[in-house]
């Protein structure tokens, strides 16, 4: 099967976030095939990001070789990636993780947040 290879034009891990994701997968079992990072609806911006281990790479997966591991996006969610860097802040008291920079606005929300209305599309 050949993979559909993203490059930095997709997508950037900082040389931070690539420490911390090779740190991790030599914690996982040989049966992982990388991170894949999704999109779900939902939240004030319209889509959140999360990340997790993934056993399979799909025919819509675009892959993004990096050293140690592979970063796995679907065709659905790359549309919103592009361009975006993955960074993993550490402040040093317990608290860290990855954090996704320049995100493009999505619309998405529907300007209700913090209202009195409790929020949602109507």
């Amino acid at each position: 099967m050949s993979l559909n290879a993203l490059n930095e034009n997709d997508l950037t891990l900082t040389t931070t976030a690539q420490s911390k994701m090779v740190e991790l997968f030599q914690q996982v079992d040989d049966a992982i095939e990388g991170v894949r990072v999704f999109a779900t609806p939902g939240g004030c911006s319209g889509i959140s990001f999360g990340m997790t281990f993934s056993d399979a790479i799909n025919d819509n997966d675009g892959v993004l070789e990096c050293d140690g591991f592979k970063v796995i996006v679907d065709d659905g969610t790359l549309q919103y990636l592009r361009g975006v860097e993955i960074d993993f802040i550490d402040q040093g008291d317990g608290n860290a993780s990855f954090v996704f920079n320049n995100l493009q606005p999505m619309g998405g929300g529907c300007n209700t947040c913090g209202s009195s209305s409790g929020g949602g599309c109507g």
